[in-house]
């Protein structure tokens, strides 16, 4: 069969290295030229934020960071950033941080370097997300893709054992989404299968030794693959339904991705041979479900959305919320009641089957 397909690749310097976050930095925001930068880092990375930015000079520092960035809180940081006559952003954390600095930039033009403390992606990709009203909005805009990324696998041990599963598992869901996502096509397919057996490999080894440094690079590694895969893909039915659940019912947005994903899958694999099988290949497994779930059962991983908070009463809620989100070309067809169902199997942590 003939290939046929539309690609855009994100331009982006990616810059990677264990124990040189501060060192490449440094360098990176001479080479920019920039005279006044804004730190963004939540407090409770304000150390590891204050060492890596140690050879800068921060016009100022933020610290007011919440997950799913409510648009109050984004309103507020691009206020300081232009009041402050900021030229870059410097956000050093997880997801939600990146997320503030994309906030700011989408607005003001100001760009971003990002340095990553977990396994987030979201400074490899052009996506932004606000929360308002109970409601996430998330869309595309290249003037929030960071200029540069600063990877140090080193920065990544403050994440305890159980973080880093979670936050690897919401990459590993970057990358089997996008084998299924609107946008799909052979190059970002071929990104995510090697993004899942970085991913599951780093993870076996940094949830046996959480000072395993070669797993940890791995796992960095295949998120930023996982990441760019899904910038070019676009968001499929897990990210939507994991949308929904973070921004209306304020769930943990690494937790969330980790349990629903298996459940996404199941539902999906059946009607995507193709991609069953390059997800199946890339977990050195005979079938792509119980690839996964082998991965998820050696981890140990997050099992059912009520031990985060969410209540069974609101299922039905949450389903007709979903439902329209639900990209047209998802490889299955969706229903208010196959949501239902795979919501209550996610929320019980029961095992994820569904009939074909």
């Amino acid at each position: 069969m003939a290939l046929v397909f539309d690609h855009e690749t994100l331009g982006q310097r990616v810059l990677f290295g264990t124990g040189l976050a501060q060192q490449n930095l440094t360098a990176e925001v001479a080479r920019l030229g920039a005279q006044t930068v804004m730190v963004i880092a939540a407090a409770y990375e304000g150390e590891i934020a204050a060492t890596v930015t140690a050879g800068i000079t921060a016009a100022v520092r933020y610290d007011d960071v919440v997950q799913h960035v409510p648009i109050e809180k984004a309103e507020l940081a691009r206020k300081v950033a232009l009041d402050t006559g900021v030229d870059l952003l410097v956000c050093v954390g997880g997801g939600s941080t990146t997320g503030l600095a994309k906030a700011i930039a989408m607005t003001t033009g100001i760009p971003i370097v990002a340095v990553p403390t977990t396994y987030a992606g979201s400074e490899a990709t052009n996506v932004w997300g606000l929360t308002e009203g109970a409601r996430k909005t998330t869309g595309v805009d290249n003037r929030v893709l960071p200029r540069t990324v600063i990877y140090d696998a080193a920065l990544t041990y403050s994440l305890p054992a159980g973080l880093s599963v979670a936050s690897g598992l919401n990459a590993l869901a970057h990358c089997i989404d996008s084998m299924w996502a609107p946008r799909t096509d052979p190059i970002n397919q071929a990104l995510a299968a090697e993004g899942i057996r970085a991913l599951a490999s780093g993870l076996r080894g940094v949830n046996a030794d959480g000072q395993d440094a070669a797993g940890r690079e791995q796992t960095l590694y295949g998120a930023y693959l996982a990441a760019v895969a899904f910038a070019s893909a676009g968001s499929g039915m897990h990210h939507k339904i994991c949308h929904v659940l973070g921004g209306t019912y304020n769930l943990p947005h690494a937790q969330t991705h980790a349990t629903v994903l298996s459940y996404v899958t199941a539902f999906n694999a059946p009607f995507a041979p193709e991609a069953a099988t390059r997800i199946a290949q890339a977990f050195d497994s005979t079938d792509a479900v119980t690839g996964l779930n082998a991965l998820r059962t050696d981890l140990d991983a997050p099992k059912a959305l009520r031990d985060y908070g969410f209540e069974e009463a609101d299922i039905p809620e949450a389903a007709s919320i979903i439902l329209p989100l639900i990209p047209a070309s998802n490889p299955r067809p969706v229903t208010d009641a196959a949501i239902q169902k795979l919501l209550r199997a996610a929320w019980a942590g029961d095992t994820p089957i569904f009939e074909d």
